[in-house]
Parts: C-alpha cells; structure tokens; sequence
C-alpha cells in the first residue's frame, strides 16, 4: 500500500491524471483509507478534464463519491477523507436539482469543519469552508425561497464570515492556491473594499499558471480588475 500511494502521490505532483487513475482504479477494492480517498480525487479530477466526455464525467464523480464515502467508513478520523466526501457530495449535487443540493448543505458543512478540527493546518479544507460560505451569501431570493420551504433554519452565511476562512486558509498555507486569492479579491469587492479587492486580485492575475484552474483564475482576476 504504502508503495502504491508513493507513486500515486508522484503521479499527482505531476499532473499525470489519466495514469493516476488507472493506478489506483486497480486498488478500488482496498480497505486502506488513504488509498481510497486519492482514489476519489483521482476520479474527480479525471471527471475535470475537458477530454472527458459528459457522461464519463457524471459517472466518475458518482464513483468519486462511493469510494470517498468508503474512505470515511474505513477511517473516520482521517480528515482528507472528510474533504473529498464533502467535495464529491457537492460535486453530485450538480446532477440532483436545487432540493437536493441545499438539502446536502449541511452534511457538505459538517464534514469541512471536520476536517478543519481533524487537521487545522490544511488549507484546502479551510478554502473550501469559505467557498461553502460564500455560495450562501450570494444565494438567489428563489433558491432562499425552496430552502425556506425545506428547512425550519435554511443553510445562511455572510460574505464576512466567508473572508475570515479565506485569511485562516492563506494563514496556514501562504499562496497555496490561486483560489483562495481570487475569492479574497472577489469578497472584497461584495464587501465595497475595492483597495482591499485591487490588491487580493491583482495577486490572482499575477499567480504563476500551472492548472487549467489557474489560467481561469488569471482570466477572471484581470476580468474584475478591468471592471474596477
């Protein structure tokens, strides 16, 4: 096992994602959590890739989701497979309707902050909690409506409680994701602090690309700037 997650995390680094998940699919009976939640991630990212047609990507992120929920069956105190089931629960929410996905709010939530209190030095999962709060700040009046319907207390957060995650997030790990600086920009700008905004955003535009995600983020950062 240890062996195979050596080559799997190498094949991460690399952006290999293709032999990575044919590296790991071989090991999707596996009782190891470890392997499992890479597992997960593999399909995800192979359900990213625009190569990807659109129904091997809705397949890959159903089964990014079961093995990231064996993940967690098999070890509920490792906090990476809390991120990913969190991560594939939102992922599979993209293919269930409105209802579905504010209903899977909670548990997306629940799980994020587990991981935060399982590792507190994880960036990813603290940027992921701020993504989580920001998407509620800025819900639409009819998506508010159905959660209203659905829930005695609907999902609700504010722009200034997803900035703190976003500062905990570049505090624990300093420029560790193009991300995370372009959502500091862009809840600046929600918040009116466009000096604050200028500053986070231009750090986007100037992130050295080396994803497909970064090029976005650059595209979207020098788009708000013009904007400004």
């Amino acid at each position: 096992v240890e062996e195979v997650i050596e080559q799997a995390d190498y094949l991460y680094g690399s952006g290999e994602t293709e032999k990575l998940y044919r590296l790991l699919v071989q090991h999707k009976n596996s009782e190891d959590a470890e392997l499992l939640w890479r597992l997960a991630r593999a399909s995800r990212d192979l359900a990213q890739l625009s190569s990807t047609s659109t129904e091997e990507k809705k397949q890959l992120v159903y089964e990014a989701l079961e093995y990231a929920k064996k993940a967690l069956e098999k070890n509920e105190s490792n906090f990476a497979a809390h991120k990913w089931y969190a991560i594939c629960i939102s992922d599979v929410g993209d293919y269930e309707g409105i209802k579905a996905k504010i209903a899977n709010a909670f548990v997306i939530k629940e799980h994020f902050q587990k991981a935060i209190e399982l590792n507190p030095k994880d960036a990813t999962s603290i940027h992921l909690m701020g993504i989580w709060c920001y998407s509620f700040a800025e819900m639409p009046w009819y998506q508010r409506k159905i959660a209203a319907m659905l829930f005695a207390t609907p999902p609700t957060s504010t722009y200034k409680e997803a900035l703190r995650y976003f500062h905990m997030a570049e505090e624990a790990d300093p420029n560790f994701y193009s991300k995370n600086l372009l959502f500091l920009g862009k809840t600046y700008l929600k918040l009116n602090n466009k000096k604050m905004a200028l500053l986070w955003l231009s750090k986007a535009k100037d992130y050295p690309a080396h994803t497909e995600e970064d090029k976005q983020v650059q595209k979207e950062a020098l788009e708000l700037l013009n904007s400004i």
